[in-house]
């Protein structure tokens, strides 16, 4: 990302609000251990699909993979004036959920064509465990729009950060495991995207069953 794309400001804060609050509780609160850092690449348009566990999901991603990455939010979120200019300033753009949001898309395909890492939820949801069940396609279908390679990230143990009834945080130690780039899908055959969408998944649920 640069600064002809995104105000000098927006970058900033985005990264005095990275470095100081989303790393230090990272490493020191969650004792968090990073695997395959070596696996990202630094430019470029990149989609990263993971698995979703907790509201803090994000944040932990895209300090992981270290640099920005714009995630899908749910529009109601930006009916809150303050909320909403808050999560624009760090990539957040509106989806409404249940439908093909085609204006979702083409954000997330100008992010992508604008040398932005776009992240996608691969189940479009919270899971008990932070296994993948039940995939989706869409995050395949926007590697294939943007030509973009798609990079598996597991996070464990983060379905434990907020417990039922509780506003706090809690200290449970979290690992997140980077995979291998997985090419750009060649087409938008229905076929192919589900083949790869099935890839990711297996990819993903292999890297978070090795646990701590």
């Amino acid at each position: 990302m640069s600064q002809s794309r995104e105000p000098f400001i927006s970058l900033a804060l985005y990264h005095a609000f990275k470095w100081s609050v989303v790393s230090p509780m990272l490493h020191t609160y969650f004792r968090g251990q990073i695997y395959g850092v070596e696996n990202v690449p630094q430019s470029g348009p990149l989609v990263v699909v993971s698995n979703h566990a907790s509201y803090f999901d994000p944040p932990i991603v895209s300090n992981c993979v270290r640099r920005p990455v714009a995630y899908m939010a749910k529009e109601e979120l930006f009916d809150i004036p303050i909320l909403a200019k808050m999560i624009k300033l760090y990539g957040a753009y509106p989806v409404s959920r249940g439908s093909a949001d085609r204006t979702a898309i083409r954000s997330a395909l100008e992010y992508l064509n604008n040398g932005w890492a776009v992240g996608v939820f691969l189940q479009g949801t919270r899971t008990p465990d932070g296994r993948i069940t039940d995939p989706k396609r869409g995050a395949a279908l926007l590697a294939a729009k943007a030509k973009a390679p798609i990079l598996p990230v597991s996070l464990w143990g983060t379905e434990g950060i907020l417990k039922k009834g509780s506003a706090i945080p809690q200290a449970v130690p979290i690992t997140i495991r980077i995979g291998k780039l997985i090419d750009t899908p060649s087409s938008t055959n229905k076929e192919e995207l589900e083949a790869i969408t099935q890839k990711c998944t297996t990819v993903i649920n292999e890297m978070h069953d090795l646990g701590r």
